[in-house]
């Protein structure tokens, strides 16, 4: 019954520096900020969203849209899908950037992935579409 991922989830502690990352360097598109709780981009046909986990863990009162609390501590994991050919791209836009990439990979199946961290540690990888096909 599941048909894919709609949405995922980062945690932050420094909205401005999540922001001036995923807008700057990454070049996402903002759907929306709210204030210093949460950032949404557009992501292809998801969503990426960027939550500050000592914000989430409280309720907001008269919250129209009550969304149970959540939240989470220390590095999560995401990975872009990226064209094969703007593998090279992608990793020159992060060297000037100042971003290092931890790893370079090739797997079994030709899929190409590149490792790297956002502001707050999050692991992010970028890797061709056919990263999960045999």
């Amino acid at each position: 019954m599941i048909e894919g991922i709609l949405e995922t989830a980062l945690y932050a502690d420094d909205l401005d520096k999540a922001e001036a990352f995923y807008d700057g360097v990454l070049g996402l598109e903002k759907i929306r900020r709210g204030g210093n709780r949460h950032i949404f981009y557009r992501c292809g046909s998801g969503v990426l969203l960027i939550f500050n986990p000592a914000e989430t863990e409280t309720l907001i009162a008269d919250d129209p849209f009550p969304v149970p609390t959540h939240g989470t501590r220390g590095p999560g994991h995401v990975c872009f899908i990226v064209r094969h050919d703007d593998l090279d791209a992608m990793r020159s836009r992060l060297q000037q950037a100042g971003i290092p990439v931890e790893s370079e990979l090739t797997w079994p199946n030709g899929a190409c992935s590149i490792y790297f961290r956002d502001p707050a540690g999050n692991s992010l990888e970028c890797a061709s579409r056919t990263l999960w096909t045999s």
